[in-house]
Parts: C-alpha cells; structure tokens; sequence
C-alpha cells in the first residue's frame, strides 16, 4: 500500500462501521455521489435482515458502491437502479467488483420502474429517496415490487429538529469553498418524526423502526475530509458548514417498515 493510499485509509477507517472499512479507500472516494454510501448501508442493514438468493432493489444506487456492498456481505441479489448513471459503466465497477452473477444495473427513473410487481423480498434506498419519496403518493408505488412480508428501508440525510423560523444562518451562508449549503432542493430534508408521519398514516406498511444516526454529523464531516484529501468530490466540500452546525440540525434519518399483505388498488 502506498503513502497515499495509506493516508486515505486512515481518513476513511471509522470504527462505528467495521465492515465498510475492509473496502478500499480510494474506490470508496472515486464512487461516491453523497455522504458515504458504505457506512450509510451499513447502517441501515443493522435493522434489517438479509438471506443470500433474496431479491433487493436499490434504487437510486449511483456509482453502485451501495449494490456491491450488499451482494459481498450478503450474498443477496441486487437490481441496482439508478437515473444518472448509465449501466454501462456500473456494469463496469460491478465485474470489476466480481460481483456481476449478483448485480444487475439497470436505468430507471422512480416513478417508472420496470419491475413485476411483488418481485423484491426487500426494498432499499440510500441517500436518495427523499428527492422523489416525500410525495403523499410515492409510498404506495413504490411498496407494490415489495412481496408481501418483505421490507422496506431508506437512509436520508435530514433534520435533527426542525427550525425555528428561518433556515439558520450557518447553513445558508457562502462557504470558502464557493457553495451554499442550503439550497430550494433541501426542503426535501425531514426530521425522524415527519418521516414517521408519512409512512405512518399509510395502511400498506408498518414502521418498525425510525431513528437518527449517532454521530451522524460526525461522520458526514469525516467523508467530507476525506473526499477532499482523495480530491475526487465532485462537489464543493460542506466541512464548514458542518463543523458549524455541529450536529444541531444537520444528519442522517433512517426507517424501515414491513409490507402488509395486500396493497388492493394502490398504484
């Protein structure tokens, strides 16, 4: 292993996700699109039980790191589904993976899936369902690829508590490195309890659990060092605003909810 490849390891190593850390430091850095998909998934599959030969849908995969992840410690398949990559190249990261009996990449935007209804044992979804997910509606789209019994989960970045009147003014200053945090498209963040109220109201899942990540904001700003040191962000880096908020708003929400046995009419 290199100086620099040692370096970016040190960066990345987290020990509240032990197994994200066997995965190699720079093809973390180099495939990632938003806070790091690993310990995201990780974490959400703390909750949920996984069988090797179950069908998974991960929808809005990007760069597939999340797929590959849950085909290696799982041994489970995955559709990896996703608008702005093309299958092709993912195609490319997952034979390269060695995974490409257990991974399959397919484009699709999230209100035209094209999956036989009732067809996954589980659905999945990190850090990206809550660009399409906050609709009164989606739940109910979504859920019907579920089988009956199966779950479902999401990890989202979110509100710890919602604010008091105007957004803060420390997420929506100009950072040094040009970008302003809080933009129109934040209004997608939640806090644990809205999504609860969501999911909650439905009669197609029971929630079984809903809660934050510890440290959540703690992590968010490691991977934002660390990206920034691997120089593979595609993105201005939000460590100010991060070390600002210190954790008071800003972090991770994740929720998980069993199908009921019938979805009727729903589509």
């Amino acid at each position: 292993m290199s100086t620099e490849q040692a370096d970016l390891h040190a960066l990345y190593h987290n020990d509240a996700f032990p197994r994200s850390n066997a995965y190699d430091a720079r093809w973390v850095a180099e495939s990632q699109m938003g806070p790091n998909a690993l310990w995201l998934t990780e974490w959400l599959f703390r909750g949920m039980e996984l069988r090797p030969g179950m069908r998974v849908l991960d929808m809005g995969c990007g760069k597939v790191l999340s797929s590959i992840f849950l085909a290696k410690e799982f041994g489970v398949q995955v559709w990896a589904t996703d608008l702005w990559i093309k299958p092709t190249e993912n195609w490319q990261r997952i034979r390269d993976a060695g995974v490409a009996d257990r991974v399959f990449p397919v484009h699709a935007e999230a209100h035209t899936l094209p999956y036989a209804e009732e067809f996954f044992d589980a659905v999945v979804s990190v850090d990206s369902y809550h660009y399409y997910g906050t609709d009164d509606l989606y739940l109910s789209y979504f859920v019907k690829f579920l089988r009956p019994g199966g779950r479902i989960g999401i990890v989202v970045p979110g509100l710890m508590r919602d604010f008091d009147g105007h957004v803060p003014e420390h997420l929506t200053r100009r950072q040094k490195s040009g970008s302003v945090f809080w933009t129109e498209e934040c209004w997608c963040f939640h806090t644990a309890q809205w999504w609860r109220g969501l999911w909650g109201r439905s009669a197609l899942v029971a929630v079984g659990l809903c809660d934050t990540l510890p440290d959540g904001w703690r992590h968010w700003l490691q991977h934002e060092i660390a990206i920034d040191a691997a120089g593979t962000s595609p993105f201005p880096s939000d460590q100010e605003v991060l070390e600002a908020d210190g954790g008071r708003y800003l972090g991770f929400v994740r929720m998980i909810a069993t199908r009921g046995p019938s979805i009727g009419n729903a589509r």
